[in-house]
């Protein structure tokens, strides 16, 4: 790899203040004095209201909270605005394990029917158990305007060789994958183990994981946006029926 993959880990380190476009100077003494400009704040209580009448539930809303790379000094141009609602999973069916995964659809398919972006950045929702533990170092509640978590800036003692390796790696394994006879099966497969990645990474060194540097630079660099829609592609032609060629007599 070269200079070019430098540049990459380099784009994703974090930031010496958070993202201006988000965050201004406020008068409230605090530990950290930046709260989320008025507009933005505004614009994400709106989006989130929304979501939550899509997913057709009724139980109270317990907070909305920002999250991720921009409610922390990690920040990129390509990063998502982390939005979550949180709700007690229990409130809405005692089975989780449904709730789980009737909100987990519902987020998918409004994420993929939806391009809604704040300050340029696309708005990723989620519905969060209250009671879910949550790895990010900052955490912004949106409803009450104020930091639940503040995030602490971070020394860059980043591992730049095993970045480049893991990061080699997985684009080739990518690659592969995208190459492989048995391709939608590949693809689920690569998808879980990426998610998995990069939950371990955060689970055992937080945001400057290797893992997580990884993830943030395939999804920099195009590959999971590749990765996703060819995924995408295959699955809607193995569903399909094609229209025959009959000769008309």
């Amino acid at each position: 790899m070269g200079a070019v993959e430098i540049e990459q880990i380099k784009s994703v380190l974090p930031k010496k203040n958070l993202n201006p476009e988000i965050w201004e100077r406020c008068d409230e003494e605090a530990s950290l004095d930046m709260c989320l400009r008025e507009d933005v704040r505004d614009s994400l209580v709106r989006i989130a209201h929304e979501f939550f009448i899509y997913l057709g539930i009724k139980v109270p809303i317990l907070d909305i909270t920002l999250t991720g790379s921009l409610a922390n000094y990690n920040w990129t141009s390509e990063s998502d605005i982390d939005l979550h609602i949180l709700i007690d999973y229990e409130d809405v069916d005692e089975n989780r394990e449904f709730v789980t995964e009737l909100l987990s659809a519902k987020k998918s398919l409004w994420n993929e029917k939806h391009d809604i972006r704040v300050k340029g950045h696309e708005v990723e929702l989620y519905a969060q158990d209250a009671k879910e533990s949550h790895h990010s170092t900052g955490v912004y509640s949106v409803l009450e305007d104020v930091w639940v978590r503040i995030p602490e800036k971070m020394k860059a003692t980043i591992d730049i060789v095993g970045v480049r390796k893991k990061t080699a790696s997985m684009m080739k394994l990518i690659d592969h994958t995208l190459n492989s006879p048995n391709r939608l099966i590949a693809i689920d497969s690569i998808k879980d183990k990426i998610k998995k990645m990069r939950q371990a990474g955060l689970e055992r060194a937080g945001e400057l994981s290797i893992e997580n540097l990884t993830f943030k630079i395939l999804r920099r660099t195009g590959y999971l946006e590749k990765l996703y829609t060819i995924g995408r592609e295959d699955f809607d032609k193995s569903l399909s029926l094609q229209q025959e060629n009959l000769k008309t007599q």
